[in-house]
């Protein structure tokens, strides 16, 4: 059995008998030990009371979060003509047609977000085995099928954020980095949380947020109490 770094054992010992913590204790705590050599992401990931292999029990949702993520999103829209310019113009990453479909095809995805003109749909549903596993599909429900996408660019530049619940029915995320400040981190924790706590399907039954969990890149994990985060 591998031995504990320094650094692993002290975080360890100051997670040791803590959990249900309030957003604001569990930032503090993951916060305080993000002490890799680089910029950690604070994650958070939530455990729901659903099965997303039914339709009306499937969460799937978008959220700004108030001070952003902290990355550098790499956005990908197919369009063309005016609107391929006005994507470029907004500061889009990638900007293409059948071209971009063919790269996509090919294997390279180097980017984050993927965004598509109504009228692309048919060349972008070619790619639904490609992209659809990495939750990059674009989608009207999420703002990414829009005639607007100077503006959805701006949103996924800015901190936009989103989430779709797994297999496992668990939904995750980075809200933001180990340098933000400890209140700019909860009001993005209570944003996200707020944002699942409103996409909750129809079809779901009985307690739908069973457990949140709050973490960092390299650091423990601690949970974070459900009916202090929560947002009815």
């Amino acid at each position: 059995m591998a031995k504990l770094g320094k650094r692993a054992r002290a975080a360890r010992e100051a997670f040791a008998g803590k959990s249900d913590l309030s957003v604001e204790d569990a930032v503090k705590l993951v916060k305080g030990n993000a002490k890799a050599k680089f910029d950690e992401t604070i994650e958070i990931a939530v455990n729901l009371g659903v099965d997303p292999r039914h339709a009306d029990q499937m969460v799937r949702g978008v959220v700004g979060l108030p001070n952003g993520t902290g990355k550098d999103v790499r956005v990908a829209v197919f369009a063309r003509g005016a609107k391929a310019e006005e994507a470029e113009a907004a500061g889009a990453d990638i900007v293409g047609a059948e071209d971009l479909m063919e790269t996509v095809q090919g294997g390279k995805i180097d980017f984050d977000r993927c965004i598509a003109t109504p009228d692309m749909m048919p060349v972008v549903g070619r790619l639904g085995k490609v992209l659809g596993p990495r939750n990059l599909m674009p989608n009207p429900k999420i703002g990414t099928v829009t005639m607007d996408v100077a503006q959805a660019v701006k949103d996924a530049k800015g901190g936009q954020v989103q989430f779709k619940a797994e297999k496992a029915g668990v939904v995750h995320a980075g809200v933001g980095k180990a340098s933000f400040d400890e209140g700019k981190l909860v009001e993005n924790v209570r944003a996200f949380i707020s944002a699942v706590q409103k996409a909750k399907p129809a079809g779901a039954k009985g307690s739908y947020m069973k457990r949140i969990s709050l973490t960092s890149t390299m650091g423990p994990g601690v949970t974070i109490d459900v009916a202090d985060a929560a947002v009815e």
